[in-house]
């Protein structure tokens, strides 16, 4: 019989998902790239990291840690403080989907993470920005 394996599996399990966030927050404190998005975080990212982690190996199918330890997560209402915009988003993105790219994953698995995160990093945005409305009715 044949198992059908969860995302977090596809990622690699723990190790996996401690290897993404580990490139995509080295990427985020390093790259000029995203200046403007890291210096809406903390000097030290050491909380950053551990919150990333736990988010995304209860969104990608693995244990609930993020639940556990915070309660839902309400991404867009925990990232109201932080004045998120195009530029923000699209930092976020370009250190995600470096992340993505240098980690050894299946293309369609790949693929998929680059969708799911550009969904959810344009649903972040909260800046009201000249270049249009932040939301289509």
């Amino acid at each position: 019989m044949n198992e059908i394996q969860s995302l977090y599996d596809m990622l690699g399990g723990e190790v996996g998902v401690h290897a993404l966030v580990t490139r995509f927050y080295d990427l985020m404190d390093s790259a000029p790239e995203a200046k403007d998005i890291r210096a809406l975080h903390a000097n030290n990212l050491k909380q950053s990291r551990e919150k990333l982690f736990l988010f995304l190996t209860g969104w990608s199918g693995g244990p609930q840690l993020y639940m556990e330890k915070f309660g839902h997560p309400r991404l867009r209402q925990r990232h109201m403080p932080f004045a998120i915009g195009s530029r923000e988003r699209d930092q976020w993105l370009w250190c995600m989907n470096q992340a993505v790219d240098t980690g050894d994953f299946d293309p369609a698995v790949a693929d998929h993470l680059k969708k799911r995160f550009s969904e959810i990093a344009d649903f972040m945005r909260n800046k009201d920005e000249t270049q249009g409305p932040l939301f289509q009715l």
